[in-house]
């Protein structure tokens, strides 16, 4: 069983930074691709960022570009979202996601084997 915890949200004024982390148990992680998604209130869940399972891909959302970093720990099991800059329009729930292919949560999007349960994201103005 795959579990995905995510941790580090909160509330934060607008440009602040957080750092999202996300551990992953119940499978070997580095076979992993890793990605962020988010979703507003009355909003679709969006793409934020993903990497590839050593870290050698990497793709964004245009509008986190510059402002986010994703990275990962294979040796933690760990995936992480380095936010700065925040915008009161980055305010959502964020999921941390992972499946067998980087290119079905950089690319197509769909079908993604595995989610966390989120963790909230206030930006305050």
């Amino acid at each position: 069983q795959v579990q995905l915890v995510e941790s580090g949200g909160g509330l934060v004024q607008a440009g602040g930074s957080l750092r999202l982390s996300c551990l992953v148990s119940g499978r070997t992680f580095s076979s992993l691709a890793m990605g962020w998604f988010r979703q507003a209130p009355g909003k679709e869940r969006e793409f934020v960022a993903a990497i590839s399972w050593i870290g050698s891909r990497r793709s964004y959302a245009d509008s986190v570009k510059g402002r986010f970093t994703i990275s990962r720990d294979n040796a933690k099991n760990t995936v992480y979202l380095q936010l700065n800059s925040l915008k009161p329009e980055d305010t959502a729930v964020y999921y941390c996601a992972a499946d067998n292919y980087y290119e079905r949560l950089s690319v197509t999007r769909a079908t993604i084997d595995y989610w966390g349960q989120g963790t909230q994201v206030t930006v305050s103005s």
